[in-house]
């Protein structure tokens, strides 16, 4: 009879993570592609020591936020929905306009809706900074830029 040695599942623990800060330029890119790559980094997947239940993840900064683009028709047909809770209180905002008054707004909302929706997704929104143009600052972080595919 041999003598079974069972493995253990490693769970990280805050402690052990190392959080880095990352620039992402977002000219060009396009919105959808840009939320799950970044939504990727914030959570932690891209680590070896990912756990589900712990912020593993990194702290990203999104530049030029103002020039993410859309694919097809979707510039003119992609509304953002919000509603007060009181009668006649909705609002329904298209994209070309938001991008163009608030283009913090639309990045955040699209990585947002990438996150857990709960207590730890809360804890990691708050580590993505995102500014309209290219200046920011997080000098001081020594942030890597990181392109995307």
């Amino acid at each position: 009879m041999s003598k079974r040695t069972t493995q253990r599942t490693f769970q990280a623990s805050e402690a052990e993570v190392d959080k880095k800060w990352y620039v992402v330029d977002a000219e060009g890119l396009v919105l959808g592609r840009l939320a799950a790559n970044v939504a990727r980094i914030l959570r932690g997947k891209h680590k070896p020591i990912f756990s589900p239940h712990v912020d593993t993840g990194d702290f990203v900064i999104v530049i030029n936020a103002d020039k993410v683009r859309m694919t097809g028709k979707r510039m003119e047909q992609k509304t953002y929905f919000t509603h007060s809770g009181y009668p006649g209180g909705q609002k329904v905002r298209q994209f070309k306009d938001l991008v163009k008054t608030n283009p913090q707004y639309v990045v955040e909302h699209a990585v947002r809706g990438m996150l857990p929706h709960n207590r730890l997704g809360r804890r990691i929104i708050k580590k993505l900074k995102v500014y309209a143009d290219a200046e920011h600052p997080h000098l001081a972080q020594q942030p890597e830029e990181l392109k995307f595919d």
